[in-house]
């Protein structure tokens, strides 16, 4: 078995922003279902919580490969 442990590691990091992503468009899903005009509130927070999330699976994936 040859390669190194931080690929493993990066793909055990790769889910709380898989899951963080999903909950947020859900979230937005359900808020612009139950209040449609309130669309244009809750479409930047949404991206912008997207954005975080995967900010922080790029970070994991530089620091695979840095450590």
């Amino acid at each position: 078995m040859t390669g190194s442990l931080n690929v493993i590691g990066y793909g055990i990091a790769a889910i709380g922003p898989a899951i963080a992503t999903g909950m947020i468009f859900a979230a937005y899903i359900s808020g612009v279902a139950r209040q449609p005009e309130s669309r244009s509130v809750l479409q930047p927070i949404a991206f912008l919580g997207f954005a975080m999330a995967e900010a922080l699976a790029l970070f994991g994936l530089v620091l695979a490969f840095v450590l």
